[in-house]
């Protein structure tokens, strides 16, 4: 490993530059326990080459990752449907979390799990897989927090295009849009079509609150199947809360009694603010929000039990 690598100096056309230290802490990859520079992925890996991968993000509270079973079908469908080899299995992929938690001591965490299309060549070909995880309390928004965040209307008009329903590594227009929101000191970015259609966060699905209605942007549209954004829809109707799918622009946003994000770190957030509009009412976000977190922890609980069971294999 060269010294630059190491965060050592090293000379720029004359100056005297330090490049930042590499993260010291622990990563899964294909199977092994990582650290620091040690965690390394293969320049051949398409992942890495060509941005081709595929990820999850989970919230782990208490050592159990939130709705584990529905973030897997999730990644596991669009791996099928993009073409990519097969990847780990949904048990591997836990057990390599689980050792990475118990490694790191962290039992309230943010976990990332990412396959890519691997090394071409081989057959069969696999995928390359990496598991990451960080202390919970470092990854909320000052928002979720205090309760209510803040978002920003992104400048950068946006389209999803055909893979925006996959979670996939190519990330840069939602981190553009984040960079948007760190610069105002906001919590998120919303991003808005051409026509002034409002599609998604950067990190989150939009729900706006007009009239007695729940109203969020349509998949039709291209925007990413959120795991949160699905639940909540469910809990919507069994609590009898009208609710559904419906274009929106900055028009509904003006008008709207309340707003709010769904994210699976940061859960349901109530909105402060979208731009210049500000927000009194968050009592439909705050039912929701509860509904949200016993629906997760059921289903959670009801994976973690038939994991156990001996005829889970089936």
């Amino acid at each position: 490993m060269s010294r630059a690598l190491r965060g050592a100096p090293h000379t720029i056309r004359g100056r005297i530059e330090k490049t930042p230290p590499i993260p010291d802490r622990l990563l899964w990859v294909n199977g092994k326990l990582c650290r620091g520079a040690d965690a390394m992925l293969s320049l051949f890996d398409r992942g890495a080459r060509d941005g081709e991968g595929l990820f999850e993000t989970l919230r782990v509270e208490s050592g159990r990752p939130l709705e584990w079973t529905r973030h897997l079908e999730r990644l596991v469908l669009s791996a099928a449907e993009l073409g990519f080899p097969v990847p780990p299995s949904p048990d591997h992929l836990r057990e390599g979390l689980s050792e990475l938690l118990a490694a790191s001591g962290l039992s309230d965490a943010v976990a990332r799990l990412t396959v890519t299309r691997g090394i071409p060549g081989g057959r069969p070909t696999r995928t390359g897989a990496w598991i990451e995880a960080e202390p919970l309390e470092s990854r909320l928004w000052r928002g979720t927090r205090a309760g209510a965040a803040s978002i920003v209307i992104s400048k950068t008009r946006f389209e999803p295009g055909p893979l925006g329903r996959h979670k996939t590594t190519s990330r840069l227009a939602y981190h553009l849009a984040r960079e948007e929101a760190r610069v105002s000191r906001a919590d998120e970015a919303l991003l808005v079509a051409a026509d002034g259609e409002l599609l998604e966060g950067a990190v989150s699905n939009l729900f706006l609150v007009i009239g007695a209605e729940v109203r969020t942007p349509p998949l039709a549209r291209g925007i990413l199947p959120g795991i949160v954004r699905a639940t909540v829809l469910r809990e919507c109707a069994r609590l009898g809360v009208p609710a559904h799918e419906a274009r929106l622009d900055l028009g509904d946003l003006a008008r709207a009694e309340e707003g709010f994000l769904t994210n699976s770190v940061q859960q349901v957030v109530p909105l402060a603010s979208a731009g210049t509009r500000t927000f009194a009412s968050h009592a439909v976000a705050v039912r929701l929000g509860n509904a949200y977190r016993e629906a997760a922890f059921a289903a959670t609980s009801e994976s973690a039990a038939s994991a156990q069971s001996p005829s889970a294999g089936r």
